[in-house]
């Protein structure tokens, strides 16, 4: 299966490192005039270096409709269209695992803004661009947390998660009828941020062996892995799937 992304235009938010990272450079290489957005500063600028001229960076705050609006404007300025989104931004938010009555206002509030409402922002952005064009690929981001539990214990992740694949699942209804299709990919545990490092160091070695021991192909996954099964959701070769959940995880 040869998939090319020749003269399309994709955004990939949180692309400081790991899953978005690695799916700006696939599109990349791949042919994909890549526009990349995160908070992070400095590891954007490491993106940019590591994927190179094909990828321009923005640092664009997701939980802002503001931001969001002008980043999409701006891209349009630049490339004339918007073939593919993709929703990585999210995570923890250096948060850790706590009893229910411990959490604040501000700390579930935080996670739901990046995780849930930052994707929902970035897709009501694209959508006027996507549906003049009637074709148009949006890939969400979640865990297998959304499916399940999380492995942290972090509530708003969890919950969180689940919510972005109940907006997967709407927004593919609603666009549909205009050619986009919009679906999820859910990982599995894949060692690619520094949030998942110290997640991975606080298991030790017997909590590390049974977490690998779960996995049907006895092996984490990689950041490349998340960022193959996005490819497939956002080529051709998948023009007929829509609202659907991929657990990229090994076999769980």
């Amino acid at each position: 299966m040869n998939i090319s992304f020749e003269g399309r235009t994709v955004l990939v938010t949180g692309a400081a490192h790991g899953f978005g990272r690695a799916i700006a450079g696939a599109f990349a290489h791949r042919g994909a005039r890549v526009f990349a957005c995160d908070v992070v500063a400095d590891e954007l600028a490491e993106t940019a270096d590591i994927v190179g001229e094909a990828c321009t960076v923005s640092v664009v705050d997701v939980t802002r409709p503001d931001a969001v609006k002008a980043w999409v404007a701006q891209v349009l300025e630049a490339s004339g269209r918007i073939d593919v989104l993709v929703n990585n931004a999210g995570g923890v938010l250096g948060q850790v695992g706590r009893p229910v009555e411990e959490i604040t206002p501000a700390e579930w509030e935080g996670i739901v803004a990046v995780n849930m409402s930052g994707a929902f922002w970035c897709a009501q952005a694209v959508a006027p661009t996507m549906k003049e064009a009637r074709c148009g690929r949006i890939v969400n981001i979640s865990s297998g947390a959304g499916l399940g539990v999380s492995l942290t214990g972090i509530q708003a992740y969890a919950s969180s998660k689940a919510g972005q694949i109940g907006l997967t699942r709407q927004l593919a209804h609603e666009l549909g009828p205009w050619g986009i299709t919009v679906n999820n990919i859910a990982p599995g545990f894949v060692r690619s941020n520094e949030s998942t490092e110290r997640q991975w160091e606080s298991y030790g070695p017997e909590g590390q062996k049974a977490l690998v021991d779960r996995v049907a192909l006895k092996r984490l996954g990689t950041p490349a892995d998340i960022a193959h099964a996005v490819l497939f959701f956002a080529s051709d070769f998948a023009g007929w799937i829509t609202g659907q959940v991929l657990s990229v995880d090994g076999g769980r």
